[in-house]
């Protein structure tokens, strides 16, 4: 059985199948900041997803990162994540460089956890 949440006719923003959740890319919605403060959004807003979802960050299995100029922002995004992620259970990552959706967006995360 596959359940869908915050269905639109382009996309489901969270899908679960067999006790997994795939969350589609989480991006923050204010854009007007730096990305330590963007990254801090989006943070804030997979949290809230993940409990609608049934599952929290230490379930997770796999976070894939997405900036905008990794060269600029690798370093600030990483202390905003280490603050947040969990030490105990950290999820398999991997961090790129990518064209965003727009202009002012820097930073996007898809996630992947186990359902509580």
């Amino acid at each position: 059985m596959i359940i869908r949440k915050e269905v639109n006719s382009r996309m489901s923003k969270i899908v679960e199948h067999n006790g997994i959740i795939y969350f589609a890319g989480i991006v923050p919605d204010n854009t007007d900041m730096d990305v330590q403060e963007q990254a801090k959004r989006v943070l804030e807003i997979a949290e809230e997803k993940f409990v609608a979802a049934g599952t929290n960050k230490e379930m997770l299995l796999r976070a894939e990162i997405y900036l905008k100029d990794i060269d600029r922002d690798f370093a600030n995004f990483n202390k905003i994540w280490d603050e947040w992620v969990s030490n105990e259970n950290p999820p398999a990552r991997a961090c790129v460089q990518a064209s965003m959706s727009s202009t002012s967006t820097l930073v996007e995360i898809i996630f992947t956890a186990v359902k509580i």
